[in-house]
């Protein structure tokens, strides 16, 4: 990357100009035109550094979600995780160092389409899934500081952490709203007036996108609009995802401390899958080298007053796919068989 390149990959991540010409606002704050930024991000979209430039929803405010896993039997793992991935509602498909290898994020409009899809992969990859859905978030971000140490991810780009995470209230979307959302997944379009693209695709005019979506970055719904960078093509390659069964009456005091340390880049607690998965509390390290993830891990331990507690450490070994949630209502059973 040039120094063009560097800035708008982390300067953007948040804080994106809501503006009927947002290329030439980016253009004017970088010193060069509209043009040389779409570009720029039409070739780093290419390259896989950036998903996509757009909105990144809270949890449960547009839609719901859930963490799901399943132990796919080696010799089909690539199969079952091609199946698995197939599903427009499954945003992130991952191979894990565990028995239960498979881990993938599943989104849709409401709680009965989301059942519906994970009886769907269940039938589709003949592996029964656990669902794990989130009960409390400490710290949901994932932003990179780019001009941080390479191994850090930026801890405190949305400013100080206080190790307790906003949690806006859902909202009810009208029909003219749920249609923007849908218009939003696949990122803003690289054209001189792209809110007006999304105005038109939502029946909207494009003052009332502009309007919708401060309203939604003020009220939290938003939790932030920009560039969505990919972090294995940045380098950050050795991640983990930690978890603990703490007991229930103690897991949110322990979810602030570890969601305060700036190593930790996602902390939330999630409903256990006994007797299968008896853990509760999460958080991930991303991180360019194992070895430094492994000392943050075993510190975190010490710090948090864990380390008698049972745990577990999977390491990402594949990622299958990466996208953004997608939760607009769409048949189950299309994106698997179509």
């Amino acid at each position: 990357m040039d120094a063009l390149d560097h800035r708008l990959l982390n300067d953007f991540q948040r804080d994106f100009p809501l503006v009927p010409h947002p290329w030439a606002e980016l253009g004017r704050q970088l010193g060069c035109d509209a043009a040389q930024v779409t570009q720029r991000l039409e070739r780093l979209l290419g390259d896989g550094a950036v998903s996509r430039v757009g909105a990144v929803f809270a949890p449960r405010t547009v839609g719901v979600s859930t963490l799901a896993a399943l132990a796919a039997p080696p010799q089909r793992l690539e199969e079952v995780a091609r199946l698995v991935s197939a599903y427009s509602q499954v945003n992130h498909n991952y191979q894990r160092e565990h028995a239960i290898n498979l881990w993938f994020v599943v989104t849709s409009a409401d709680q009965q389409h989301l059942a519906e899809t994970l009886r769907a992969i269940e039938q589709a990859t003949g592996c029964m899934v656990l669902s794990l859905p989130l009960e409390e978030e400490y710290h949901i971000d994932l932003g990179f500081d780019l001009g941080a140490k390479p191994r850090q991810v930026c801890a405190g780009m949305a400013g100080a952490r206080s190790g307790v995470a906003r949690a806006p209230q859902p909202v009810s979307l009208s029909p003219r709203e749920r249609r923007l959302v849908g218009a939003l997944e696949g990122g803003l379009a690289l054209v001189p007036r792209p809110f007006g693209r999304l105005a038109m695709q939502s029946d909207m005019s494009e003052d009332e996108v502009l309007c919708a979506l401060a309203r939604w970055i003020e009220a939290g719904v938003i939790k932030r609009f920009g560039v969505v960078v990919r972090h294995h093509e940045l380098g950050f390659t050795a991640n983990a995802m930690c978890v603990w069964d703490v007991p229930d009456e103690h897991v949110a005091e322990v979810g602030r401390r570890l969601a305060a340390d700036p190593a930790v880049t996602l902390c939330y607690r999630r409903r256990r899958a006994a007797p299968h998965w008896p853990y509760n509390l999460y958080c991930m390290i991303h991180g360019t080298e194992r070895a430094a993830v492994e000392a943050d891990i075993a510190r975190l331990r010490g710090d948090a007053g864990i380390a008698g507690l049972p745990h577990n450490v999977l390491f990402s070994v594949c990622r299958f796919k990466q996208q953004g949630a997608r939760y607009a209502t769409a048949p189950v059973l299309d994106a698997a068989h179509g």
